[in-house]
């Protein structure tokens, strides 16, 4: 008597190590993908059923065989099983919204870098254009207007160049658009200036 116990005992806690983390992982991740495609929205209405479908079949597939199995060989392994499997499809539930956020957090950070990156380098490509005006002797005496903050188109210029210097120290979310403005005003001002659009 006490023999088979323990050997069911034995049994129960193989089937448990075995089959749970497979029940455990199988709940969690259709519920986590069926949770996500809630929250993404969908196209059609009959897509979006034909995906719910093939989600939850999917995942019954995995997670039906797990649960299954081990109550067969011991019933209190079977509900160790499922309050394990409700945990875990209750802890995907609540945590996907949270877990999708900070993905698109980090998304967006990486994308704002990457945004600030290319910014960083138009800018300097067009102080380094707009310098050449300034420090090169012959460039200052055939277009001084390049240099003459009388003209508005200058003006607008060195405006557009203080703005976009500003916000670059600060990694300003707004900085790319402040550099798209300063390239747009220095094209101006060579325009004002006489300067051909092949020599600017």
């Amino acid at each position: 008597m006490g023999e088979s116990l323990f050997e069911g005992l034995v049994q129960g806690v193989w089937a448990l190590l075995l089959a749970g983390p497979v029940l455990v992982a199988s709940v969690a991740a259709t519920v986590f993908v069926v949770r996500r495609r809630a929250l993404a929205g969908g196209n059609g209405q009959p897509e979006r059923s034909d995906q719910l479908f093939w989600d939850l079949f999917l995942g019954a597939c995995v997670a039906v065989p797990a649960l299954l199995i081990p109550a067969l060989v011991s019933p209190w392994t079977g509900l160790f099983l499922s309050a394990a499997g409700v945990a875990a499809g209750v802890a995907a539930y609540r945590g996907t919204p949270r877990y999708l956020s900070r993905r698109a957090t980090r998304q967006n950070s990486r994308e704002q870098e990457s945004a600030h990156l290319a910014a960083v380098a138009r800018h300097d490509e067009v102080v380094a254009r707009w310098r050449r005006y300034e420090l090169d002797p012959a460039c200052n005496i055939d277009y001084p207007a390049l240099t003459d903050v009388r003209l508005p188109e200058t003006s607008a210029f060195i405006k557009a160049m203080r703005t976009a210097d500003q916000l670059r120290l600060h990694a300003h979310q707004g900085y790319p658009d402040a550099v798209t403005r300063l390239a747009a005003s220095l094209a101006d001002a060579e325009r004002a200036a006489g300067i051909p659009a092949e020599q600017a």
